[in-house]
């Protein structure tokens, strides 16, 4: 009964451990994010790039979609 119980404990206090290790590491990108993009967790917007064939705007595209409608003419 000795073992299961410790067994438990150990099991439950790793889990924990792991949980709160990644919620620093979470916290750390996001402090820093100014680098790379920061993690987005349980947002709608996380869910977004699972499985999608996402990609960024080429510069040009972005160009083209800032000017003016009078002014493409």
């Amino acid at each position: 009964m000795d073992q299961a119980a410790v067994f438990l404990a150990g099991s439950v206090l790793t889990a924990l451990g792991f949980v709160v290790v990644v919620i620093g590491l979470v916290v750390i990108n996001n402090i820093i994010a100014r680098y790379w993009r920061p993690i987005r967790i349980f947002t709608e917007d996380s869910w977004n790039s699972v499985g999608s064939s996402a990609r960024f705007a080429e510069p040009l595209e972005v160009e083209k979609s800032q000017k003016s409608p009078l002014e493409k003419k």
